[in-house]
């Protein structure tokens, strides 16, 4: 998977805003579930989740929204330098270091070249 924690992305497939879906919004990556191939995006595809009274400090429950996991292959990652949904695609650098031969891969936004921090 190429989407990582902290990356942006943006949403690409789905219900239109109009619609009240979350094609074309933006949002930070909180975390990502690689078993089941998704993601959970900040302010996207939020739901109503009814949390029920407990004793352990959860106070009176209630309905609260919190975000649902999206599927990998809906969102795409924002180029930092063009800020439109880009591929990711991965170039390997090769580096000596003490007598040794060190392969690191770099994450690169397809659309403009540019290194993904």
């Amino acid at each position: 998977m190429r989407i990582k924690k902290g990356d942006l992305v943006q949403v690409i497939s789905g219900a239109t805003q109009a619609r009240g879906g979350d094609r074309g919004k933006q949002g930070r990556v909180i975390a990502v579930l690689p078993e089941r191939g998704r993601v959970l995006v900040e302010g996207v595809n939020r739901v109503t989740k009814h949390v029920k009274a407990g004793a352990a400090g959860r106070g009176s429950g209630g309905r609260e929204t919190v975000e649902a996991p999206i599927h990998v292959s809906n969102v795409q990652l924002v180029d930092p330098e063009t800020g439109r949904p880009t591929r990711v695609g991965v170039r390997t650098e090769t580096t000596e270091r003490d007598g040794r031969t060190v392969t690191t891969r770099v994450r690169v936004a397809k659309r403009s070249g540019k290194d993904i921090a």
